[in-house]
């Protein structure tokens, strides 16, 4: 469900008509509901506790909210309330999580290429765990705690050799793929972590992948991290915790109706029955997509006598990359629809590239130049992949709350885009 309707005709984001958002900041803008967030974060909490899920301390389980689907500050501190941690991958998206008010015991840190003063600022910030994702990168994170004096908790990313997700770039849990550690080094590895002096393991982790249409791979997953937590702790070794990812797919409009929270979380009772141990989640698609639109504006409709049809808007691929990396799906709405039949079209941007081609050969209600349109699901992997390519100003971002709205990230200036950059002094004195 989210909160982005059309009343009297016109379409809105909860209390705040679309139009209104496009006339004061302009577009292309992302517009994100509140409720919906709110909504999609409790739904998943009911499903988890309702199903007899805990932490290693009896409570709800983590649910670490993964801060690269959108990392906007408003977005963040939104959850951040509502209890939620933070999923990390880089130093910037710790600080982030901090201040959008999230606390250090709720926030995790992953990633492959983790640098070394990054671990030292995440040890620092006493932050709930790293997640270690291979051999090299435990010694790196055992000499910044020794350097330190100050042991590190850590948990080991396993490659459970289980592909799955909504495209091959987003299938994390495959053994060709460059995440975590094999499950035959897993049990050495951890061992070898629990009787070094400067490193605490608590725990295991996955993640196989991203908008996951069936629990059945979830499953094979899960039961075999339940199996080697089982095989560590039978060599006398803790294991408290099990991460057991993100991935829950959400229902983009043309695709298979994804397994439902609760339906998720029974399954995850089921294969975890008797085992006792805490476990932890790391969604982002399915509490930030649905939650959010981008807003673009038709710029002509341009008509070739051999009968293609091109709907070119303000909006390209530099502001919504989904559908050039992969290939994605995103239904589009008018804000204000017009009477009339479907035609077919190719929706494109402005960006000089032939990938910048949201979709292709859609049917589409009928569109004028100067309409409004909404790529619905966009708040997930949109505004926080969204770049200046070809120059172009970055997106700006918009937050809703009721009849209340806020620009949360405005649109840059020119002048603010070229001042990120300064020239050498041999070019400065030409």
């Amino acid at each position: 469900m989210n909160h982005f309707e059309l009343r009297e005709g016109e379409l809105f984001c909860e209390g705040v008509p679309l139009a209104r958002i496009a006339g004061t900041v302009g577009t292309p803008v992302y517009v994100y509901s509140s409720a919906t967030l709110e909504r999609h974060f409790t739904v998943l909490r009911t499903a988890l506790v309702e199903a007899g899920l805990r932490d290693e301390a009896g409570g709800a389980p983590l649910i670490a909210y993964a801060v690269k689907a959108n990392s906007n500050l408003a977005v963040l501190a939104t959850l951040a309330r509502l209890g939620a941690g933070a999923d990390t991958v880089s130093e910037g998206e710790i600080r982030r999580a901090l201040a959008a008010g999230v606390p250090p015991e709720r926030i995790v840190f992953s990633g492959v290429g983790k640098l070394a003063g990054e671990v030292r600022f995440a040890l620092e910030s006493r932050i709930s765990e790293i997640n270690v994702e291979s051999e090299p990168e435990m010694r790196l994170i055992a000499e910044v705690a020794q350097d330190l004096g100050r042991p590190a908790r850590i948990a080991f990313r396993v490659n459970p050799d289980v592909a799955a997700g909504g495209h091959a770039k987003i299938a994390t849990g495959g053994a060709d793929n460059k995440f975590g550690v094999s499950f035959s080094e897993a049990e050495r590895l951890y061992a070898e972590a629990a009787g070094h002096p400067w490193l605490e393991p608590v725990g295991l982790t996955c993640h196989i992948g991203s908008q996951i249409s069936r629990l059945e791979p979830m499953e094979a997953a899960f039961l075999r991290m339940r199996e080697l937590a089982e095989r560590l702790r039978r060599r006398g070794l803790a294991v408290r915790r099990l991460d057991l990812g993100g991935g829950l797919g959400v229902p983009y409009f043309n695709q298979p109706e994804p397994p439902a929270p609760a339906a998720y979380a029974a399954m995850i009772a089921r294969v975890m029955a008797g085992l006792d141990i805490g476990l932890a989640f790391e969604p982002g698609r399915v509490i930030a997509a649905n939650a959010g639109i981008l807003l673009a504006r038709v710029l002509h409709i341009h008509e070739r006598p051999e009968g293609r049809r091109f709907v070119v808007l303000d909006a390209a691929m530099n502001d919504l990359i989904r559908p050039a990396m992969y290939d994605a799906y995103h239904a589009i709405r008018p804000v204000r629809p017009r009477p009339g039949a479907v035609a077919i079209a190719d929706v494109v941007g402005p960006v000089c590239e032939t990938g910048d081609t949201f979709t292709r050969d859609r049917e589409l209600p009928p569109l004028e130049a100067g309409d409004l349109v909404a790529f619905m699901s966009a708040g997930a992997y949109g505004a926080s992949m969204a770049s200046e390519y070809n120059s172009r100003l970055l997106v700006p971002e918009v937050l809703v709350r009721g009849e209340e709205w806020a620009v949360v990230r405005p649109r840059p200036t020119y002048e603010e885009m070229l001042a990120r950059e300064t020239p050498p002094p041999w070019l400065d004195q030409a």
